[in-house]
């Protein structure tokens, strides 16, 4: 058996910091940490939506993906918004484009939660649209976009960031975006676990960048106390989290149907009145299964002339794993076919309760005057818990702030995405061979094969029941799950972080292990064969930047030196040469 020979690892590729510090120096390379570039679309009267300007300069935007921006950047005509609107979206990034160029991207995620990673295939753009009356222009109204596009999913930091800039963007124009892109291009990138102050147009924006280590629905403030910062006169309490209250008011009741649905990647239309609130509600329903990474596409605001279009609302075959966000009553025929529809109207309260909207049969979505609802036929496997809508009506008697309310959700949620994740992660665990087994003389033990029906063994005595007060069907939802992207996704990266755990801890055996004493015995060969195959496990946990303890890198390679120092001076010079 080879000594050191062992399965190959999945891992982040990762340049050298060498290469990180140039990446650094180059232009604009602390902005595109942020932002992949600002865009500013407006309305002309025989281009319709046209890009006016993109910031940097030197941004390099398909056709295709100007296209997508510009008709994502406006709302629909039905919405009717006039003065400023702010809503967001996401586009995929078209074929063979690279990924983002900052060196840094790759340490970021892998330290930011999985909710939080920075994009490798779409673009978020976060809009503020300006309507109204002007009767120097021809159409009798001046319309305006302004876009910050990025990778990063911090819908509250770059709408906060929006509300600062667009108005004043709109009266001085474009030397106030080159100011605040040079600002922007100040910043320090973003670095989970830090708190960082952010300067622009006079206002320092502070805010916490989430990291993976925190502890799950743990107060940013506190993490925060022991760093030493600055007053800022703008905090923001969050980067990411929007209000759920104020999005799920009409669903409240419906929102344990909801969360399932979204656990199991359901495809799901959102008809909403505006770009806003169809933006809103679909990042709050990717968000409420958090810490759990939502693996399926999700569109908080979609239209016809989105690219996808004909893919998406094809009837010759099953609705994709997706969630879209619309306004045009024009969807609501396309998506007939659709298995969950959500309508929503304008909030309106009944008594104290926002009125909640009921769950209706698919064959009744056929007029464009749809009444709000949910349009399905699902059927939960989990009760509703009467518990939080009591608790969150009480809330709305006593006029508790929305943000209260949104905690309450949001830990409900937390809660109930912890019952259901906690036993697959306890399961998952078991399949690690024994620390024990790993020795530095063998091939590192087979981490065993993920079994359903093994895990579901398990549910008797260590199954959500332990954490959770919900009754219902659980292993039925576990059966779904098992059978959705969001398995896919979760199981993937765990066996990733299993394997780099399993290759660190060979690693670490091997540097404890008495190299020298092995190779007493051992032909030239053989110890020829050992420095290869230690050089290729260095390079291969410096490219995949292994969670090593400290020094077993450099312990290895004094080891390698030590070992090629025990053979003929001529193959000692071969072997320092390659």
């Amino acid at each position: 058996m080879d000594p050191f020979d062992s399965t190959e690892t999945l891992g982040y590729d990762k340049s050298e910091k060498g290469a990180e510090n140039i990446a650094t120096r180059l232009p604009w390379a602390r902005f595109s940490s942020w932002l992949e570039c600002v865009c500013v679309v407006t309305f002309d009267l025989e281009l319709g939506q046209a890009i006016e300007l993109v910031y940097p300069h030197d941004v390099k935007l398909t056709e295709k993906e100007k296209t997508s921006i510009c008709y994502l950047s406006f709302p629909d005509s039905y919405s009717g918004c006039l003065g400023d609107t702010q809503f967001s979206f996401r586009v995929r990034q078209s074929v063979g484009q690279k990924g983002s160029w900052f060196r840094e991207e790759d340490a970021y995620n892998r330290d930011a939660p999985g909710t939080l990673q920075r994009e490798q295939a779409h673009y978020y753009g976060y809009v503020y649209f300006r309507q109204v009356k002007d009767g120097s222009v021809k159409r009798g109204y001046f319309q305006k976009s302004l876009v910050l596009v990025s990778r990063l999913p911090y819908v509250n930091l770059f709408q906060s960031l929006l509300k600062l800039i667009a108005p004043e963007y709109f009266e001085k124009l474009e030397p106030c975006l080159e100011a605040v892109c040079n600002e922007i291009d100040q910043w320090p990138a973003p670095a989970p676990g830090q708190t960082l102050n952010l300067p622009v147009m006079g206002v320092v924006m502070q805010v916490r960048i989430p990291s993976k280590h925190d502890k799950p629905g743990g107060s940013p403030l506190k993490q925060t106390q022991k760093e030493n910062l600055l007053p800022a006169p703008l905090v923001l309490s969050t980067v990411h989290e929007l209000d759920l209250f104020k999005c799920f008011q009409s669903v409240l009741i419906h929102i344990q149907m909801l969360w399932e649905l979204m656990l199991l990647g359901e495809p799901l239309v959102v008809m909403a009145p505006s770009p806003t609130v169809s933006s809103e509600t679909v990042l709050a329903l990717v968000s409420s299964i958090s810490p759990l990474r939502y693996c399926c596409d999700h569109r908080p605001y979609f239209t016809i002339h989105d690219s996808e279009f004909k893919e998406y609302t094809s009837k010759t075959q099953a609705p994709p794993n997706v969630i879209l966000g619309v306004t045009n009553p024009f969807f609501i025929k396309t998506f007939q076919h659709w298995p969950h529809v959500l309508r929503l109207g304008e909030p309106k309260m009944s008594g104290d309760l926002p009125k909640q909207v009921k769950v209706k049969k698919l064959a009744k979505l056929k007029s464009l005057d749809t009444k709000p609802g949910v349009y399905t036929a699902y059927k939960t496997f989990l009760h509703k818990d009467k518990a939080l809508i009591k608790r969150l009506l009480k809330g709305i008697q006593r006029k508790r702030p929305s943000e209260v309310q949104s905690a309450i959700l949001r830990r409900h949620l937390l809660e109930l995405t912890q019952s259901f994740i906690i036993p697959l992660e306890r399961y998952l665990a078991s399949l690690m061979p024994l620390q024990k087994s790993v020795t530095p003389w063998k091939t590192p033990p087979q981490i065993r094969p993920f079994s359903q029906e093994e895990f579901m063994a398990t549910l008797d005595h260590a199954g959500p029941q332990l954490t959770s007060v919900l009754k219902g069907d659980w292993i039925g939802l576990y059966r779904r799950f098992f059978r959705s992207p969001n398995f896919d996704g979760w199981y993937r990266l765990r066996q990733r972080e299993m394997t780099q755990k399993l290759e660190c801890l060979h690693l670490e055996v091997i540097c404890e292990a008495d190299l020298l004493e092995w190779i007493k015995d051992k032909s030239e060969v053989e110890i020829v064969d050992l420095v290869l195959k230690l050089r290729e496990k260095l390079m291969k946990a410096r490219r995949q930047q292994l969670p090593l303890k400290d020094d077993v890198l450099e312990k290895l390679e004094r080891y390698i030196q030590t070992v090629i120092g025990s053979l003929p001076e001529d193959l000692q010079a071969v072997l320092r040469r390659h």
